[in-house]
């Protein structure tokens, strides 16, 4: 651990001094170095994710693909929106935007007196104990994650948000971060005060979301994988969470689509909620464990209306975007 935090460090202050803070001084910006040095190492962080991507998980893909693809143009949207959040695109939004309100709450908050909730420290020895606090604390935001995610498919207004991520009918390892920037947000402000709640260190922080988006960019991938009768009940796979994606089963079951329950489905509501852990699913009754690879995407993008429409999700970055809050109020 101490080894590869060596190398990360001298990574990112290697690019800091390179790229980032030439740049910060070029702009007239030299007042945030600091804050552009931790931006560069979510851009590090970004970078390694992209080449485990394209070095591991896409050759994975081809060795053995659920689907051929069909709809390459839909994959580069894809790629766009993962390029968007690995390369810091979207922090750097939320920087000038919302970080400034979080700041003033949390100072506000400490300023009358509440503090901040030291999880690992609960239990004598766990903080000095690095690895053994790293794995409770992607235990409790995996919790937070698959709460969340219930949500997203529970309420229906969110649903109108995250339908947008279903809506892919070839997903590949790319899809992950195929999210309305609204639904991106909602759960970045959930991740973010919980973080401030628990007091989870800023490293280990960016090591949980690292691990959490390359795992699921290997759960989204064309991939047939699953991980054994006993795997399965540790890990999600691909194949797990596949089943979360078929057509019929997870998304036709939320209030908004709720008259089309597929005879399949494991429990009213959808099923296969987990991020990492199926350990919720299982818990809370929503696991799926059917070995099968069902094609995926919201029924009605096929199945036509009383008034014989199909719902039309957007082909391009924008369009997606834009029918996303025509949805959100009832337009479309």
């Amino acid at each position: 651990m101490s080894g590869l935090t060596y190398l990360f460090d001298t990574a990112q202050q290697w690019l800091f001094e390179t790229l980032v803070q030439p740049a910060l001084f070029m702009l007239g910006q030299a007042n945030v170095l600091e804050d552009g040095y931790a931006a560069t190492g979510w851009l590090l962080v970004g970078l390694l994710q992209l080449g485990v991507m394209v070095a591991v998980i896409g050759p994975l893909e081809r060795w053995r693909p659920v689907e051929p693809l069909r709809d390459r143009g839909a994959v580069h949207v894809d790629m766009l929106y993962t390029l968007i959040h690995r390369l810091g695109l979207f922090r750097l939004a939320l920087f000038f935007t919302t970080e400034p309100l979080w700041n003033a709450l949390f100072g506000a908050l400490r300023a009358h007196g509440w503090k901040t909730l030291q999880l690992d420290a609960l239990w004598p020895g766990v903080s000095d104990l690095p690895v053994v606090s790293l794995l409770l604390y992607l235990l409790v935001f995996d919790f937070v994650d698959y709460g969340i995610h219930r949500g997203q498919h529970r309420f229906e207004w969110w649903w109108r948000l995250h339908a947008l991520h279903h809506s892919q009918r070839q997903m590949t390892m790319w899809s992950d971060n195929r999210n309305h920037l609204l639904d991106d947000l909602l759960r970045d402000a959930i991740i973010v005060f919980v973080a401030q709640c628990i007091g989870v260190a800023p490293g280990q922080f960016v090591a949980i979301v690292a691990l959490t988006q390359l795992s699921e960019n290997l759960h989204h991938a064309n991939l047939r994988l699953w991980f054994g009768q006993v795997g399965e009940r540790l890990w999600v796979s691909p194949r797990f969470h596949r089943m979360h994606h078929a057509m019929g089963l997870g998304p036709e079951a939320t209030p908004g689509q709720g008259t089309h329950q597929h005879p399949h489905a494991a429990v009213p509501g959808g099923n296969n909620f987990g991020v990492l852990l199926p350990w919720w699913d299982m818990l809370f009754g929503t696991a799926n464990f059917e070995h099968r690879y069902e094609p995926t995407g919201v029924r009605d993008q096929v199945e036509a209306d009383a008034d014989g429409r199909v719902r039309d999700y957007g082909r391009g970055f924008w369009a997606q975007q834009w029918r996303g809050l025509l949805r959100l109020v009832g337009r479309a």
